[in-house]
């Protein structure tokens, strides 16, 4: 199972995101549930509080630089209770605008949840038939 946000690159309307996990989904063999943040509930993300909090709270009052000054400030992110945080540069660059088709989207194998299927959904490899 997936928890993602609502909103950005793996929005719950993103064509591209719905690709991507159908990819995943054929390379593993594995059924993937996803479910999305509803709209302005980001909050809920426990990410949110588990992370990203400890690693404002390491670089507050630090000059952000540069990539490497960030990367290594959230590198050395820990906490009292063993949250240790890995971090690296990704220097790929990665093509923009990329638009699915309608036909790519028929061949996702995507079948909606009965509870807001527009935000939960389950992506099944290609070679599982429903």
């Amino acid at each position: 199972m997936i928890t993602a946000d609502g909103g950005g690159s793996n929005s719950s309307r993103s064509r591209l995101w719905k690709k991507g996990i159908q990819k995943l989904s054929d390379e593993t063999g594995l059924v993937i549930d996803v479910c999305h943040f509803p709209p302005a509930t980001s909050k809920w993300n426990k990410i949110e509080h588990r992370l990203f909090s400890y690693i404002s709270q390491n670089w507050r009052g630090k000059a952000l630089v540069s990539y490497e000054v960030i990367v290594n400030l959230i590198a050395s992110t820990k906490t009292e209770k063993g949250l240790e945080v890995t971090c690296e540069l990704d220097i790929k660059t990665y093509d923009t605008g990329i638009k699915i088709k309608d036909e790519d989207m028929k061949s996702i194998n995507l079948e909606k949840h009965d509870f807001h299927g527009e935000w939960n959904y389950t992506i099944s490899p290609k070679n599982i038939i429903k």
